[in-house]
């Protein structure tokens, strides 16, 4: 989507409202409660302050009714006046302080055109760069002692239709410039519909008035959208406002919050969706976030018209199409080692019960009986423990398992380093025979589906116990269960299922179901409230960082590159079919161009290339659409 096309060819003129748009406060307000701190009715006259403030906003009365009311009744002291400055300076709405340099950047066509008062509107904008002559506002009156004896009533800001007469007398539109004017009130429409602007821009970050947006000609929640919409310098390639990060399985909110503080619109939602709903879901979202349950096919793919990336809240990535997704230029990240602690606590905590078998004790008693027996409950300590997948879990749970006394067998089929006094087993036979407790912790390949089947559970030891925490199709579960009630098997626990509801509304079976020490849950390994944050925040920091520097630092589908942001360059992204020249082919419309090149990266994978290259910001936007058309290309996006 291209900005909007100006109605004007000379510069462009924001007029921009201060309270509600500029801080996500209304001033007066603010003050209110600060004189009012010591009053015995202070709620119920901040409560009819709000309310004034809203009428004047909405336009059911006039500014000048709206000061005269509300200063009737307040008593304002210089020092309320400082304190709100501060306060004010905290609360500079969040797309203000994210692009404070680019608000500097446009500060001479930027002028605050305020019904509020200079006294605090002035400091506060000069935190953005916004210079005090470009500030219109009110003016309090001040006694000797510091005690406020009203305002200047004189200024047309003080009476209705004031803003469009204070505008006027700027003489902004003399050399044929666009006069646009910014804010969330009624006050600021009138600017446009008294002739003293072109255009009226609802600005919705901190407040929607209906009856505002319904009068507006354009309609923005950031200020990166607006500079986008009129091609004002610092002007992103594309909005994050009016881009949707779409977050499925009930993600911790944190990963929301860093997505929302970004500037995205997010959706959540607390289940996973069917290929057919996520087909319909992802039209005009830019990114994805899932857990274990969404599968990511390509036919969902081939609907997702704006997808960046996909962030996989979890350790796994095979949920996801990674080919397909490559082949769009969509980038696939997780989180391999944030919930590593959650998993290893609950594989030591399932060993100790299993070994107690404390499932059927706990079963017993819930049914109203009672049992107290030592009968085939063991300690873990001096136990063999068998380790299958020595990775960042398996070797995790080895440290644990060992300080708790077990020895500890593994095997892996990469060549891994033990720690501790861990053992490596020859074979896979050798650690089921000598195992008491065997514990999975192996990736979701298709090679290892029913790794553990019926021949391998023959091969463990009598009495001994099975752990899976893995993927659900790594275990034979039917095999299982007859070895378990067959009495082979003393036990086992699993996490993880071949089929798995999609939302806890949904009915779940296994033939493991009734079965004397078998503890069942739901695939909640990493389901604790510290690794949901911590790989909330971890995925929402890569996806951000793709996002805005092109990083596929953790990409597991796309050639990696991190680079740090280059503020006086722009930077191109190309990610191309691997295949001879397009390096070539990219550097040879640059030279023709004369683009002066400040950096570039190239990295390839089997399928895909990845080039990130910097120039200077002189260039010819035609060049854009050169290197969008070089053969392979898959995706292309600039930033800054």
């Amino acid at each position: 989507m291209k900005p909007v096309a100006s109605a004007s060819s000379g510069p462009v003129q924001l007029i921009l409202d201060f309270d509600s748009t500029i801080v996500a406060a209304e001033g007066l307000d603010e003050i209110a409660r600060l004189a009012l701190a010591d009053d015995p009715d202070r709620e119920a006259k901040v409560l009819a302050i709000e309310g004034i403030t809203r009428d004047g906003m909405e336009g059911r009365i006039g500014i000048d009714e709206s000061l005269r009311r509300r200063f009737a009744m307040l008593v304002i002291r210089k020092a309320h006046v400082a304190e709100v400055v501060k306060l004010l300076k905290k609360r500079i709405a969040p797309s203000f302080r994210r692009h404070r340099a680019e608000v500097k950047k446009n500060a001479s066509r930027i002028w605050v055109v305020s019904s509020g008062f200079r006294d605090y509107v002035v400091p506060v904008c000069a935190e953005l760069g916004i210079a005090a002559d470009h500030v219109i506002a009110n003016d309090l009156l001040w006694s000797k002692e510091g005690v406020c004896t009203g305002y200047d009533t004189s200024s047309p800001l003080a009476r209705p239709k004031g803003k469009p007469e204070a505008v006027r007398a700027l003489r902004l539109d003399r050399d044929g410039a666009l006069v646009v004017a910014v804010g969330d009130g009624a006050t600021d429409c009138e600017i446009r519909d008294e002739g003293a602007a072109r255009e009226f821009v609802a600005y919705c970050e901190n407040i929607e008035r209906e009856n505002v947006v319904a009068r507006a000609d354009r309609v923005v929640r950031s200020v990166d959208e607006l500079l986008w919409i009129y091609g004002l310098p610092g002007a992103p390639s594309y909005p994050k406002s009016r881009m949707v990060a779409l977050l499925l399985e009930n993600i911790h909110a944190d990963a929301a919050a860093r997505l929302a503080d970004e500037g995205y619109k997010v959706e959540a939602l607390s289940d996973a969706l069917p290929e057919a709903e996520l087909a319909r879901a992802l039209k005009g979202v830019s990114l994805l976030g899932i857990r274990s349950k969404t599968r990511v096919t390509e036919h969902a793919l081939a609907s997702a018209d704006r997808l960046l990336a996909v962030g996989c809240f979890c350790i796994g990535t095979e949920q996801v199409d990674l080919s397909a997704a490559g082949a769009r230029g969509v980038a696939v990240f997780n989180a391999p080692y944030s919930n590593t602690r959650s998993v290893v606590e609950l594989a030591i905590g399932e060993i100790v019960m299993l070994f107690r078998r404390a499932v059927e004790s706990d079963r017993i008693l819930h049914a109203g009986g009672w049992r107290k027996s030592a009968q085939g409950c063991r300690e873990v300590r001096g136990k063999t423990l068998g380790i299958v997948g020595y990775g960042h879990i398996g070797s995790q749970l080895s440290v644990l398992a060992e300080a708790m006394g077990m020895n500890v067998l593994y095997y892996d089929i990469a060549e891994v380093m033990p720690l501790g006094n861990a053992r490596r087993a020859k074979s896979l036979a050798e650690l089921l025979a000598k195992s008491d407790v065997v514990s999975l912790h192996v990736d979701g390949r298709r090679e290892n589906t029913k790794l553990i089947g019926e021949r391998e559970l023959r091969k463990m030891r009598a009495g001994s116990v099975l752990v899976n925490l893995s993927r659900g199709h790594i275990v034979d579960l039917d095999a299982l269960a007859a070895s378990l009630k067959a009495g082979h098997l003393g036990g086992a626990a699993v996490d993880v299922f071949p089929a798995e509801p999609n939302s806890n509304k949904e009915p779940f079976d296994t033939p493991l179901r009734g079965i004397p020490n078998v503890m069942l849950t739901a695939h909640i390994g990493g389901s604790t409230a510290e690794a949901q944050q911590g790989i909330g925040v971890f995925v929402a920091n890569r996806l951000v960082d793709h996002v805005n520097t092109g990083s596929t630092a953790g990409c597991v589908n796309l050639p990696e590159i991190a680079l740090p942001p280059t503020p006086r360059a722009h930077r191109f992204l190309h990610l191309h079919r691997n295949q001879p020249g397009v390096l070539a082919e990219i550097n040879g419309i640059l030279a023709r161009r004369k683009i002066n090149i400040l950096g570039q990266s190239l990295r390839t994978s089997e399928e895909v290339g990845y080039v990130v290259t910097d120039v200077n910001k002189t260039y010819d936007d035609a060049v854009v659409h050169e290197l969008r058309a070089v053969g392979g290309t898959l995706r292309f996006r600039v930033l800054y």
